[in-house]
């Protein structure tokens, strides 16, 4: 069957969809209702795998809504169903995230009154995921956003703001620093212990796969300061001739051994960075965001480097999001 008769294109279906290039963003796809027996969403993506990727590099996000999608097992097969190769979220990864079945885990599992920031999945590692799929088993009560942002667009906004900043990023690079415990912190986003983040009990082996990650490892009481870089602030993708914003200007967090965020980004010669520039990207961010509000069923499919993703606090319990990632 070709995906005309699978899919049905929605625009404006989101408060916020954006227009990006003559293609929607995200792209909604519900069933078509012109077919009387609904297809499944695997039978459906398997079918026009190339559609669909040439839709998610127009786009860089796509939305399935409306599919019969209602366990993790589900998301697993559609999953399984698109032909991407697993990525598997092992040594590096801060975030807390448990596995649920298959390549199925857990959505970042910091407390739901705290906010995300924009990032893109795993960007300090040399090694990144290059799709996401996130999945939307238990519908938010109010509040808990997934919200997705263009890099790109990012990336020239801020330019034009502070081409000065850009221009002295793009030449230096940047250096990141956290603080990583002997053991888990629940209270935090990027709360896994040293010993999670590296699967290891052993600092010796810690050192080595930090290492091979690009970080380098300075052993305090009772944690592990964790250096990153120096690393671009920006990539260049190759296949459509621009800049993106790949960085984590945005991210930085207080933590029990640092309580100043602004530490924890600089420039690679130790200089701080301006003290406008994160306020200003959280404005753009806010600008150019969409924020996906979850319905249960919800399958998302972003380009993890062409799109930004963050969360935002949950105002009222349940929500359930789970992830997968893709090489």
């Amino acid at each position: 069957m070709a995906e005309e008769s699978l899919f049905h294109e929605v625009v404006g279906l989101l408060p916020q969809q954006k227009s990006e290039g003559g293609s929607s963003f995200p792209v909604v796809l519900t069933p078509n209702p012109r077919i009387e027996k609904p297809i499944p969403l695997t039978e459906a993506i398997k079918a026009n795998r190339t559609w669909l990727d040439s839709l998610l590099h127009r786009s860089g996000a796509i939305l399935f809504r409306g599919f019969h999608v209602s366990s993790a097992s589900d998301f697993n097969d559609v999953v399984e169903a698109s032909g991407y190769e697993d990525f598997s979220y092992g040594v590096g990864g801060a975030g807390t995230r448990t596995k649920v079945v298959g390549r199925v885990y857990t959505a970042n599992e910091a407390p739901p009154d705290q906010n995300i920031p924009f990032h893109h999945e795993m960007a300090h590692a040399p090694v990144y995921p290059s799709k996401l799929f996130f999945f939307c088993e238990v519908e938010p009560g109010k509040g808990g956003e997934t919200c997705i942002a263009l890099s790109h667009v990012i990336y020239e906004r801020m330019r034009q703001k502070h081409p000065k900043f850009i221009e002295e990023m793009e030449e230096k690079g940047l250096i990141y620093t956290r603080y990583v415990g002997e053991e888990s912190d629940p209270s935090s986003p990027i709360g896994r212990s040293w010993k999670e983040v590296f699967m290891t009990e052993d600092k010796a082996v810690a050192e080595e796969r930090a290492a091979k990650l690009g970080m380098k490892l300075e052993w305090v009481e009772g944690a592990v300061k964790v250096i990153i870089g120096p690393k671009p602030g920006f990539r260049y993708d190759e296949v459509k001739k621009h800049k993106i914003w790949f960085n984590g200007v945005v991210g930085g967090f207080k933590d029990k051994l640092n309580d100043d965020p602004s530490k924890g980004v600089v420039f690679s010669d130790g200089k701080p960075l301006p003290t406008d520039v994160p306020g200003d990207c959280s404005k753009i961010f806010d600008e150019e965001c969409v924020a996906l509000q979850w319905r249960k069923g919800d399958v998302l499919l972003l380009d993890n480097l062409a799109v930004l993703h963050s969360r935002r606090p949950l105002i009222m319990l349940p929500r359930r999001v789970l992830a997968s990632f893709c090489k």
